[in-house]
């Protein structure tokens, strides 16, 4: 169907207006709000991931492409819920304590969103205790953290341990990542995922889900 050609392919060069013009004309044909996050968002924002891991393009358009899918999200999302649409799963987002950085954690927030996830952002200098609650309140089963910095990255296994305190560690997926953070640290830490870059999160996320 053409309108969703359109909205995959605008969403794909970040034209958020014309995302919510087509995301509007589909709903108008009478395409359900599943098929159009389906068949028209997702699809334009996986080639935005796929560009952005081969470097074609860079942090600023993938950001642009993001806020163009949160909008057209936004005019699904009410018809979803009453429709008792469903997505892939859960994830609590948050920089850990002690570090304020977060472009990179909202251009995870973005991706994993971008792969019809629902997202609890927490923000930056969470508390350990903090990603615990959030799930406890949310049911979420992935857990993305992320640490900027050097003298943060100890926080980083401060959530794991504060699930494990908990008895919720076999309930969720951590992941972890940062500029910092290596695979060999998440490793050390008790992680179960590390990836390098925001595509990669995403992927590793929906895989987790759809496991």
């Amino acid at each position: 169907m053409s309108v969703l050609t359109d909205i995959s392919d605008s969403l794909e060069h970040g034209k958020r207006k014309l995302v919510v013009k087509y995301v509007q004309q589909a709903l108008e044909e009478g395409l359900e709000p599943q098929q159009i996050l389906s068949e028209g968002l997702l699809p334009g924002m996986d080639r935005v991931g796929v560009k952005f891991r081969n470097n074609e393009i860079f942090v600023p358009e993938v950001l642009v492409a993001a806020r163009a899918m949160s909008s057209g999200t936004e005019l699904l999302k009410p018809l979803m819920a009453e429709n008792g649409g469903s997505s892939l799963g859960k994830a609590v987002i948050g920089t850990v304590k002690g570090d304020l950085h977060d472009i990179g954690k909202n251009l995870v927030k973005m991706m994993i969103e971008g792969k019809g996830i629902d997202v609890i952002d927490l923000g930056v200098d969470v508390e350990p205790s903090a990603f615990v609650q959030a799930v406890n309140d949310s049911g979420a089963t992935l857990v993305c953290c992320s640490a900027l910095l050097t003298t943060t990255m100890p926080a980083l296994g401060d959530v794991v341990k504060a699930f494990e305190e908990a008895g919720l560690r076999s309930k969720v997926t951590i992941m972890v990542g940062g500029a910092p953070v290596t695979q060999a640290f998440a490793d050390s830490i008790g992680a179960d995922c590390y990836t390098p870059d925001a595509a990669t999160a995403a992927d590793a996320a929906a895989g987790f889900l759809t496991a």
